[in-house]
């Protein structure tokens, strides 16, 4: 047989082609042969015209099982195809974790679930074997709620979702809590196709918040809100509720989408509301315990579940701009008056202050009109003076009614804060919660002799020549002639037409004939009005002069009448 002869062009093209094998081999995994077991190492042939060297620890429960012996047939990862043995460095460790990736990739492309075991603690979380490959999983992510003790889940297969693969990096993100969410979804879902709105059941208090508690219905949770705890006022459901307690709720909303139901437990007691009219009368009394005082008024708890509301104005006759805090505290018992039933809105108005008898009643009883009092000056202002009487109300003295002789500003510089003072009660009005003082009316004797321009005595309706005193913003202030007798005219008084209604059209000195519209020889009260007059001598002049169907003018008939009283 003639011998080949290989030329050097065949022997470098030969060794660049096993260059070539070398590299493709590398880095992939690749099938090989026991050839023989030494120790604790397999050397495997992978047909690389070399053989490498493999821990038998790393075929796991294959080597264990005894399934590794010579001649059997194995996947191995080649790291190198030679070392400095001139040996193929081999790995099958790293196989099973190429044959992981390849087959969690397509299960995470899939989206499907895998399964691992948890079996190390790391920084953050957790390491995860996933047949071969190492994922982590965060903290955060092992259950639905924190987990204080990790060690009943370590080592333990159970499935996991992928939600991160980067195999670059050689990084897997897996979760648990993900699973656990959609089959609690699955079983939630499941659970509320079994209630219905309205129906009773059994749970469990689970956690209580500020707001409510959390119920637990046997695999899905409910919440109770704490105005649907009882009729009466819950400050918080600590007071009523333990955790751990089972009760009896009803079913008041289900939200099909969201998978949220809200329940009651005064729904299953009577409702007080019910007739709450004829229950609690309007001006009935009643007692109740005060539950709540907020800046507008405080709630008075009539019976369990009924509460009302006294409303700051109607706690006190006299203290009008006091916070309730200072007229009432919580957890006291007082005595109310209903004003009020809103069975819709389930509101009811009630009234402290009407428990007691109104003060200004209670003055004008004790004190008539012309009765004489004292009391001390508890405020002074431009326009009077303001005396503290008994009761804790005021009454007040206008400036008119300080002095018949010297003007209202002059007789106010008289009086300071703290003078006890005698004046006459001129007006109790009630309603408006005003008392009208004299002062001046104390010496009312000196209007017994005082003659009006007709020549009779002073009364109302007479017609009286005064001299204007004072003018102020106010209307003007006048003295009765051949007296001291002064008096005040009203801005709305100065005259008929409204344009004319003017202070300052008036000066001291003038002479101004006025009309008597109130006197009152008992308290020494006397109002004056220009107004008045002009209305009574036009209706004297119509009467005489003209009639609804003459033609004459209102000027016609007023020029004659004043042209008749001339010449008289």
């Amino acid at each position: 047989m003639a011998q080949q002869t290989v030329t050097k062009e065949d022997f470098e093209s030969m060794l660049l082609d096993s260059f070539v094998d070398n590299d493709a081999a590398e880095g992939t995994v690749v099938k090989g042969k026991v050839v023989a077991i030494e120790k604790d190492l397999a050397i495997i042939d992978v047909g690389l015209k070399t053989e490498g060297r493999v821990p038998l620890k790393e075929f796991g429960q294959a080597f264990r099982d005894g399934q590794i012996v010579i001649g059997s047939d194995v996947e191995v990862y080649v790291d190198r195809v030679e070392n400095a043995m001139g040996e193929a460095v081999l790995s099958r460790e790293k196989a099973r974790r190429e044959e992981s990736w390849v087959k969690l990739e397509e299960k995470y492309n899939a989206n499907e679930r895998v399964e691992g075991t948890i079996f190390n603690q790391v920084k953050g979380g957790f390491t995860v074997d996933l047949e071969g490959a190492v994922a982590f999983l965060p903290r955060s992510q092992v259950d639905i709620r924190p987990i204080r003790d990790i060690a009943p889940l370590m080592n333990v297969p159970q499935p996991f979702q992928i939600l991160k693969m980067d195999k670059r990096r050689g990084n897997i993100v897996v979760s648990r809590r993900a699973i656990l969410e959609e089959s609690r979804a699955e079983q939630r879902s499941e659970i509320v196709q079994q209630l219905e709105e309205g129906q009773v059941v059994d749970g469990v208090v689970k956690n209580i918040t500020d707001y409510g508690a959390f119920v637990d219905l046997g695999g899905i949770d409910g919440l109770l809100h704490v105005t649907d705890i009882a009729w009466r006022r819950v400050n918080h459901p600590s007071e009523v509720l333990t955790i751990g307690e089972t009760i009896k709720v009803q079913i008041v909303r289900i939200n099909h989408e969201s998978h949220r139901i809200s329940l009651g437990m005064k729904q299953l007691q009577a409702d007080p509301w019910e007739g709450i009219e004829a229950k609690y009368p309007i001006e009935a009394k009643f007692s109740g315990r005060v539950t709540n005082i907020t800046d507008y008024g405080a709630f008075v708890e009539l019976e369990p579940g009924i509460e009302g509301l006294i409303h700051v104005s109607e706690m006190s006759w006299t203290k009008k701009n006091v916070h309730p805090g200072k007229i009432v505290s919580t957890s006291q018992e007082v005595d109310v008056v209903v004003l009020e039933v809103d069975p819709d809105k389930r509101r009811i108005s009630l009234g402290l202050k009407q428990t007691l008898q109104n003060p200004w009643e209670a003055f004008a009883e004790k004190n008539p009109v012309g009765s004489t009092i004292e009391g001390e000056v508890k405020n002074k202002t431009e326009f009077g003076l303001f005396i503290g009487l008994e009761g804790d109300v005021d009454g007040m003295v206008h400036l008119s009614d300080l002095d018949w002789q010297k003007s209202g500003e002059i007789a106010l510089e008289d009086y300071n804060r703290g003078d006890m003072v005698s004046a006459k009660v001129l007006d109790v009005d009630v309603e408006k919660e005003r008392i009208s003082l004299g002062i001046k009316q104390l010496g009312a004797e000196a209007l017994a002799d005082t003659g009006a321009s007709d020549g009779t005595g002073l009364r109302k309706n007479a017609v009286v020549t005064t001299e204007v005193v004072e003018v102020n913003d106010g209307g003007i202030e006048v003295r009765i002639a051949d007296s001291d007798v002064t008096a005040f005219i009203r801005r709305a008084d100065l005259s008929r037409d409204r344009n004319d209604q003017r202070p300052e059209r008036f000066a001291k000195g003038d002479k101004v004939d006025a009309r008597v519209t109130q006197y009152d020889r008992k308290t020494g009260r006397i109002q004056l009005s220009i107004k008045a007059l002009e209305i009574a001598e036009e209706r004297e002049a119509v009467a005489n002069f003209g009639s609804s169907d003459s033609g004459a003018s209102l000027g016609d008939i007023l020029g004659a009448a004043l042209k008749g009283r001339d010449d008289k």
